[in-house]
């Protein structure tokens, strides 16, 4: 085995590490794309860097002659990786989840190029910046000040005795803002059903909202969703 194999096998190992480590991060959290995903993101893209940065290896006497850019290797990488980070979004309703994996997927395949052409340091920083993002920020973000909204739909069975009036009242009670307000009449039972988007700096109004509406006779049925990542 040459130097060359060696440094070749360094790399792919040190690519195969860093997106494992990335992707546990995911996979404690319950993402669908997760530990083993990461990991074969970041080995991929290193393998395919290796194929530019040790032309010399496969080319032969041809070498000499052409020339090839590294770099658009890495831009055919970047794109490609847009393919499979989309399949990790879902979009539901008005909530749309997995961006953030998305997102990790992404500078995953960067740190795997990194790993690829020998950039060990860059490559060692990006990883601890990455699972800082993931995990440290995901500390801050649940503590920052912010507004969480909510998809609501709610069911009132025929003849139910609360007006929209009270509805707005009662969800304006528990600290909610409302907008797209929608109405629906179904079948001929003539059941009542509402939509809207709640908007709440507490992010504990909704398990609030949601214990009040289950000890209320009129409401058949409800379903408060989160809008968020």
């Amino acid at each position: 085995m040459t130097a060359d194999d060696l440094e070749m096998l360094a790399r792919l190992l040190a690519a195969l590490f860093c997106g494992a480590l990335i992707g546990y991060e995911r996979s404690f959290h319950g993402r669908p794309a997760g530990f083993r995903t990461h990991a074969l993101v970041c080995t991929a893209s290193s393998l395919l860097m290796l194929v530019t940065v040790y032309e010399a290896h496969w080319m032969g006497r041809a070498s000499g002659l052409v020339q090839i850019d590294p770099t658009r290797m890495a831009q055919g990488i970047m794109t490609g990786i847009g393919f499979l980070g989309a399949g990790v979004i879902i979009k539901e309703g008005l909530s749309v989840r997995g961006l953030t994996t998305a997102a990790s997927i992404w500078i995953t395949s960067a740190i795997g190029i990194l790993a690829g052409i020998g950039f060990y340091f860059p490559m060692a920083v990006s990883v601890v910046l990455t699972l800082g993002v993931l995990s440290f920020f995901r500390w801050i973000e649940r503590r920052m000040p912010a507004h969480a909204y909510y998809y609501f739909a709610i069911r009132l069975g025929p003849g139910a005795a609360m007006t929209e009036a009270e509805l707005r009242q009662l969800v304006q009670a528990h600290g909610f803002s409302m907008a797209n307000f929608s109405y629906r009449l179904d079948g001929p039972d003539r059941v009542r059903r509402h939509s809207m988007v709640l908007r709440s700096a507490d992010r504990a109004s909704a398990g609030r909202l949601a214990a009040t509406l289950e000890k209320t006779d009129a409401v058949r049925e409800f379903r408060l969703t989160p809008t968020g990542d």
